[in-house]
């Protein structure tokens, strides 16, 4: 009888915790995280294009960011805290591939010479999973919508916070530029 009144008073103990977790400590984690890496949001709307990328940009901080930090040949969550989104309003094309219109989470897998770039139908909460020590990201391959790979570019000088932002030269392209590495992401109609 002792054991299942322990036993009701664990759970009930566990279960506020829980709550006390989601509601109050997981918002206070998300709030002190964003002013490591603050939030930012770029937007393009020219040329028939409703374009716009959510992500949180960490700092270089002396580190060696790709390699090290963001290491080479692994999925990375492409900047801090949720994951990088990207919504589109119309129906585009990254580089030769159809991509719906919608939001989409960004991931990356860096290379030293190129990068691989994909779009998922799936907005995870939080860019890694925490039972992993957020060595694991929360990208499900299975909801890939797009996969394209694009080179990289050597810097002459170095970024201090990753940039992500939409550049028009010969055409549009979404560029990500940190530490002395930049991509270049061409996107058409």
């Amino acid at each position: 009888m002792k054991l299942k009144i322990w036993l009701k008073s664990l759970i009930v103990v566990l279960g506020v915790l829980f709550i006390l977790f989601r509601f109050v400590g997981w918002p206070m984690l998300k709030e002190k995280t964003k002013q490591i890496s603050p939030q930012k949001i770029t937007t393009y709307n020219e040329d028939g294009f409703d374009l716009a990328i959510s992500y949180s940009s960490p700092y270089k901080k002396g580190r060696v960011i790709f390699g090290e930090l963001v290491p080479f040949d692994k999925v990375w969550r492409t900047g801090a805290n949720e994951p990088t989104t990207f919504t589109t309003i119309n129906a585009i094309k990254i580089r030769d591939k159809k991509l719906p219109a919608g939001t989409y989470s960004l991931w990356t897998i860096p290379g030293k010479n190129s990068w691989r770039v994909i779009l998922n139908k799936e907005v995870p909460e939080w860019g890694v999973t925490l039972l992993s020590g957020a060595t694991e990201t929360a990208r499900d391959p299975e909801y890939d919508a797009i996969e394209v790979t694009v080179p990289s570019i050597s810097l002459k000088k170095p970024i201090e916070s990753l940039d992500i932002s939409f550049k028009v030269t010969t055409q549009l392209y979404l560029s990500l530029a940190w530490d002395s590495t930049e991509i270049q992401v061409p996107i058409n109609k």
